[in-house]
């Protein structure tokens, strides 16, 4: 299921990166790996504040839906 439909507080492994090469390109510098361990932080209006590593980062709802767990 992709990221925008998870649920706040909860752990998921990423499986994959859909989208452009671009689009995967940027995930990737922001550490959004397959196999990577993330948490859902917030979210509002359907963007989202995410755990990944050490960080926090707030992607938009369009990159959430590129993001499968």
């Amino acid at each position: 299921m992709p990221l925008s439909m998870a649920s706040i507080g909860e752990h998921f492994l990423i499986k994959k990166i859909n989208g452009k090469e671009e689009v995967r390109r940027f995930l990737e510098n922001l550490g959004f790996v397959a196999g990577t361990e993330i948490s859902l932080i917030s979210e509002i209006s359907g963007n989202v504040i995410v755990q990944v590593k050490d960080s926090r980062v707030a992607i938009s709802k369009e990159m959430a839906q590129k993001i499968i767990i």
